[in-house]
């Protein structure tokens, strides 16, 4: 990082938090699909779909199933992780992370790296100790999760599209926190 990157602070949100950030966590995941993510959502999709998404992601974040971080820096929410606890009886040592998302204006700052870290931190809080995530098997984020020490289980071709609607594989990693 150099001296012109911003300070970034992690937070965790609550459900009140998180209906008071829709309108910034919209502007990410809309700014994501435009630039090209393949984040489960379409060049047609609204900014209603955006917001359903996030109405959603609220109800899962007070019903404690998700945990939803934001990267907060001088301009505001500029990215977001979400850690997703696995309630399965046979699977209380695993949490799976999903939409790491960071806006356009703020990449290559460390923010997805700081994203990542604090969602392990909070698994191995949490008593989970074998995590898991998938991405665009062509993106910039693989870089990332190989860095940072996932080990990459495998590519399934066609897993879902592009927000174009090109093919789009996806390729799964997981970590082993113990």
């Amino acid at each position: 990082m150099n001296a012109t990157t911003l300070t970034v602070a992690i937070e965790t949100l609550d459900a009140e938090a998180t209906e008071a950030a829709i309108p910034a966590l919209t502007d990410i995941l809309r700014d994501c699909v435009a630039n090209g993510a393949s984040v489960g959502f379409m060049d047609w999709n609204t900014s209603a779909d955006y917001e359903r998404f996030w109405r959603d992601a609220a109800a899962s974040v007070a019903s404690g199933q998700v945990i939803l971080l934001a990267a907060r820096n001088d301009d505001g929410i500029v990215g977001t992780a979400q850690l997703h606890l696995i309630g399965k009886p046979n699977q209380p040592h695993r949490a799976e992370i999903a939409k790491v998302l960071v806006h356009s204006r703020a990449r290559r700052q460390g923010i997805g790296e700081a994203l990542m870290q604090r969602a392990e931190a909070i698994a191995r809080e949490k008593g989970r100790d074998l995590l898991v995530l998938d991405t665009d098997e062509h993106g910039a984020a693989r870089r990332l999760y190989n860095r940072l020490g996932w080990t990459e289980a495998g590519t399934i071709p066609r897993f879902a599209l592009m927000p174009g609607g090109a093919d789009c594989g996806s390729t799964f990693f997981y970590k082993d926190l113990r």
